[in-house]
């Protein structure tokens, strides 16, 4: 495989982002107090727009050099991916900030957490693509869990609309913890793309 360690190190410095962001996003959703969910959403929006130059860089890379250590289409997807976790999150953040929900439910927290934890399986699995022969085996787990945690994300999403639905006579606080919570269960499907796609590169260069 061609030693072209840029490529690894942009994509490792997305997740550190997304991770980072992720982190934020558990607080976001745990405020209570709306000064701190601005400060918040606004710490977001700040690693979002740190994540979009990295994925700009990227890109220019990818067009200027010769010859890269996986597809490009494979690099150019992941990248696309990583992003979409960090503005799956980053939405989510800006629409309890813009839609003030009189109070966030749990199942918010539990898929926040979730989407924390495959942000940290994220960025072990791409930490690990530098040496992909040698950490092929656990980087598949690391994908794995990806996985799983899309189906618990799946579950608790379920969960929560069917008792929003049941519960909830306020229309327009459906909606808007409808849309708040959906970003947070798009997220995982998000990470759970990482994941798809990084197990394409292990099949090719493993």
């Amino acid at each position: 495989m061609p030693k072209e360690p840029k490529f690894t190190a942009l994509l490792k410095q997305m997740a550190e982002v997304s991770a980072e962001a992720a982190v934020l996003t558990i607080e976001c959703v745990k405020a209570t107090d709306f000064e701190k969910v601005v400060e918040y959403a606004k710490q977001i929006k700040a690693y979002e727009k740190k994540g979009d130059k990295i994925l700009v860089q990227i890109f220019e890379e990818l067009n200027k050099t010769f010859i890269t250590p996986f597809d490009r289409e494979d690099i150019h997807n992941l990248a696309n991916c990583l992003d979409d976790v960090m503005d799956r999150m980053n939405s989510c953040a800006k629409k309890i900030m813009l839609y003030r929900p009189r109070q966030i439910p749990e199942g918010a927290l539990i898929l926040a957490q979730l989407v924390n934890r495959a942000s940290d399986i994220i960025l072990n699995a791409v930490s690990e693509l530098s040496s992909i022969k040698k950490n092929a085996s656990n980087i598949k787990k690391l994908c794995n869990e990806l996985h799983e945690i899309e189906n618990s994300a799946d579950e608790v999403y379920e969960d929560f609309l069917s008792n929003l639905f049941a519960n909830e006579k306020d229309n327009i606080e459906v909606i808007k913890l409808k849309e708040i919570l959906q970003e947070l269960e798009k997220a995982a499907d998000a990470a759970e793309d990482v994941g798809k796609i990084i197990k394409t590169i292990i099949v090719k260069y493993a």
